[in-house]
């Protein structure tokens, strides 16, 4: 054979997270999902007669207390695996508080600098919670600015913006792997009616939705998915296809945008509901002197719209079950949402909302 051989060439690029360094960081955040991967299923007691059962999915169980301890978890994956993530990187996040109180935790579990930018707004707690796990946090005026800022921050400290709003929905395997809807469907797997006729989760990134919405059409169920977006979102607008207005983005911490995120996939939702702010503070509050649950603002969302979707199977003499998420505790928003005098000053009236609420606890008939 004529001609000159091929020329052999042999790159080794320096500067690349060391292999030990990431097979040890992923090794300890395995190690964590199989201490808590799982949370509890609950029955919520419902009037005698019923032939509707509502169940909340504690997520305020995991050891940074939300539903944003699995998203983190997964983001963090989602970056080593990539390459992206080094023993030295500092890790930035812009996020409304839970989902940065969880990436701070797994930061400092692999000792790594974490920023979070957050809207200014947000709740002391949370920021106290970030903090004590050895984040920090950089404050901005309005939540629209969050992005912007978290991208600039990790080109000046040559770190990596784990951009939760895109990632979410593609850092989590919704086949299965003890994702949230694979631990649904276990726990209601011996319940009266085991597969649900309605699934209720708020959209903050889109992540869960996208997760449970895939999950449900990989294996067959018949439940649908219902997600519930507060005001001054633009999910709701434009899950309807049309234009969102300006928004000011929303005043329940967690869920809701000022933007339809990448990570929001609405081929997979069956149905949006809106819930007035105040009705979410309503049923926030409603669940606690009804159940003893103490969760926050996002939870009064699901629940709110839960109960809806239960007095209209009802109505319907649909036989069935609704499941739902608690999102975190409640003593997160003990300065804010859990304040009468706080609430009073944001101008939200809760009064129609209790009546609507008391109205279907009691009958199972939707006055709303």
């Amino acid at each position: 054979m004529s001609g000159h051989p091929l020329p052999v060439t042999d790159v080794t690029v320096t500067g690349r997270p060391d292999r030990a360094w990431v097979d040890e960081a992923v090794r300890r955040l395995q190690a964590d999902a199989n201490r808590s991967a799982d949370t509890h299923l609950i029955a919520v007691p419902l009037p005698a007669g019923w032939e509707v059962d509502l169940y909340l999915k504690d997520e305020s169980t995991h050891p940074t207390g939300s539903l944003k301890h699995r998203l983190a978890r997964s983001l963090f994956l989602y970056a080593l695996c990539n390459g992206a993530i080094g023993p030295d990187t500092t890790v930035i996040e812009a996020s409304s508080g839970s989902t940065a109180v969880s990436e701070a935790y797994f930061a400092r579990m692999l000792g790594l600098p974490f920023i979070a930018v957050m809207a200014r707004s947000t709740t002391p707690e949370k920021i106290a919670l970030i903090e004590r796990e050895g984040g920090r946090c950089h404050l901005v005026e309005h939540s629209g600015e969050v992005y912007d800022v978290a991208r600039r921050l990790a080109e000046e400290k040559g770190g990596v913006y784990l951009d939760q709003f895109t990632h979410a929905e593609r850092a989590t395997d919704w086949r299965g792997n003890n994702n949230i809807a694979e631990s649904i469907y276990a726990q209601m797997a011996l319940e009266r009616h085991p597969v649900p006729e309605w699934v209720v989760v708020g959209a903050g990134t889109g992540g869960t939705s996208a997760t449970i919405g895939r999950y449900v059409r990989l294996k067959g169920h018949r439940s649908r998915l219902c997600v519930v977006d507060p005001e001054g979102s633009a999910f709701l607008p434009g899950y309807a296809d049309r234009e969102a207005p300006t928004l000011h983005g929303s005043r329940i911490e967690g869920i809701g945008r000022t933007r339809v995120e990448p990570s929001f996939i609405p081929g997979v939702v069956d149905r949006m509901i809106g819930v007035p702010d105040a009705a979410s503070i309503a049923a926030m509050h409603h669940l606690k002197e009804q159940t003893g649950l103490d969760a926050g603002a996002s939870t009064g969302t699901n629940l709110y719209a839960a109960l809806r979707l239960a007095c209209e199977m009802r109505a319907e003499g649909v036989k069935g079950s609704v499941v739902t998420l608690l999102c975190d505790p409640g003593r997160r928003y003990a300065e804010t949402y859990g304040d009468p005098a706080w609430v009073g000053t944001q101008g939200w009236d809760l009064a129609p909302y209790q009546e609507v609420l008391t109205r279907a606890w009691r009958d199972g008939i939707w006055t709303g």
